[in-house]
């Protein structure tokens, strides 16, 4: 059994929510639920080599310079996690066996092996829980504003030895308007591969943030995965901030419209 302290963050130590432009008056709301890969000092490194922490099993590589660059042109909402998913994933049910993992991808992970309930319990109540309070928070600051949240990740371009052609995914799950819109404009764009619900797909067992923060509010959401080859560093991060710059106020338009006709 992994010996793991009850207390895992020590008081110096960085707040696990990374919040941008809380009066954004966009209504676009970006949530960067893999935007770091930090480790409490008191985990040390998990039993990981750097070149493991530093991986996309780690945190999703990129999309925290996406974003940043969207919110400051859009005016938008920003809130990411500050530590890795490797420490306890934030997109994911804490009932779910993927949650704190001891393998990801095919990696071991020792650090996480043989946790008692008091470790996975502390992991929940230091880095999960005050993540998704604040998410919580800045939505009920929005209430009577139209509100889209926007999920943003990245994926990695060779999973367990596959090639994943796709340059980006639109992933969904009960909302339907907003992501086939945003689907069609990605794909109009005439230089991309764009999956749907590809990489991955989205659930209430699978995913935390789009299911809890969105579909159980009725919210509008979009969730966006860019391959991570593209934006692994600042010019390929500057390109697709611009593309989305573009992109989701277009969307945004014709989901405001369609949904404005429908209702007369």
């Amino acid at each position: 059994m992994t010996t793991q302290p009850e207390t895992i963050l020590a008081a110096d130590e960085p707040d696990p929510v990374m919040i941008g432009r809380p009066q954004g008056a966009s209504p676009f709301f970006l949530a960067c639920d893999h935007a770091a890969r930090r480790i409490p000092r008191s985990l040390g490194t998990l039993g990981l080599p750097d070149s493991e922490r530093e991986r996309h099993i780690a945190w999703d590589i990129g999309i925290w310079g996406v974003s940043e660059r969207v919110a400051a042109a859009l005016d938008t909402v920003l809130i990411g996690q500050a530590y890795s998913r490797l420490v306890i994933d934030c997109n994911r049910p804490t009932s779910s066996p993927t949650s704190i993992p001891e393998i990801s991808e095919s990696t071991v992970i020792p650090g996480n092996a043989g946790l008692t309930e008091a470790h996975r319990q502390a992991r929940i109540r230091e880095i999960f829980a005050p993540y998704h309070r604040r998410f919580a928070a800045e939505l009920d600051a929005r209430a009577g504003r139209p509100t889209v949240l926007v999920a943003m990740h990245s994926f990695t371009p060779v999973y367990k030895g596959v090639a994943r052609p796709w340059h980006a995914g639109v992933l969904f799950n009960q909302d339907l308007g907003l992501s086939r819109i945003m689907l069609d404009l990605l794909r109009a764009e005439g230089d991309l591969v764009v999956g749907e619900n590809q990489p991955y797909s989205v659930s209430g067992t699978s995913d935390y943030s789009a299911p809890v923060h969105a579909e159980a509010r009725g919210l509008p959401y979009l969730e966006l995965e860019i391959r991570q080859d593209l934006i692994a560093d600042a010019a390929g991060q500057q390109l697709w901030a611009e593309r989305l710059i573009r992109l989701l106020p277009e969307a945004w338009r014709r989901f405001a419209a369609a949904r404005k006709a429908a209702a007369q």
